[in-house]
């Protein structure tokens, strides 16, 4: 996992595992948002195991997956309407960090 701090309220990640919510959580995210969908590849960790143990650490939790080089205006809506529900600040995650940040940069753009 390697973080990267957009702003104060969001940040963006490399794939995530289980292990690492316990490490999100000290850090002070209240939120995480995977925006991977499930099955990209075999070593990824299920989404619906990363939320499970996010729920259980008290953190709020969006999936809002989008295919890589993929991203479509109905993504960047979904985005943004998991952001103004989540608590922040908020760790957006997917295989390399780029789809977390490309949609930053739409919905800001």
């Amino acid at each position: 996992m390697t973080i990267t701090r957009i702003t104060p309220e969001y940040s963006v990640s490399t794939q995530i595992t289980v292990e690492d919510v316990a490490e999100i959580e000290a850090l002070g995210y209240r939120s995480i948002m995977c925006n991977r969908p499930d099955g990209e590849s075999p070593d990824q960790t299920p989404v619906a195991e990363i939320r499970a143990e996010a729920e259980a650490r008290g953190l709020a939790f969006a999936f809002v997956p989008v295919i890589s080089g993929g991203v479509a205006p109905q993504n960047v809506t979904a985005f943004e309407e998991a952001l103004g529900e989540l608590p922040e600040p908020v760790l957006a995650y997917c295989r390399s960090g780029t789809r977390c940040r490309t949609l930053w940069a739409m919905l800001k753009g």
